[in-house]
């Protein structure tokens, strides 16, 4: 196992034209929020499994709180915030609404991420 002090550099030394390059290429704060934001908002177990769900199959709420083990008011509230996230979407149909993820891009995050946790 290596020690504490391995894992920094030992001398400081800035690469300038590095570090500006790098700059650069990085997104505006305002995407680095909502990028943080996702992940803070799919950083929740019971949100997670939602998604993880929807993923498979689209549900409604009632559906989704027999799955998760949760009642219809909190599955509602926690599709409410995964909808302001835009992760997810609804549509209804008759007296049911029925939830799915908002576009492919969701899939690939979190399948991305069962990739590197598994690995």
């Amino acid at each position: 196992m290596a020690s504490k002090t391995n894992d920094v550099c030992s001398v400081t030394a800035v690469n300038y034209e590095k570090v500006n390059a790098v700059r650069k290429q990085l997104p505006q704060s305002s995407e680095i929020q909502a990028l943080s934001d996702t992940f803070k908002v799919l950083g929740d177990p019971t949100r997670l499994k939602i998604v993880l769900a929807l993923a498979k199959e689209e549900l409604c709420v009632c559906d989704l709180a027999t799955l998760i083990g949760l009642s219809v008011s909190a599955i509602s509230h926690q599709l409410r915030l995964l909808r302001n996230m835009r992760l997810v979407r609804f549509r209804k149909e008759g007296k049911m609404v029925y939830y799915a993820l908002d576009d492919q891009h969701i899939e690939t995050i979190i399948g991305e991420a069962q990739t590197h946790v598994r690995e």
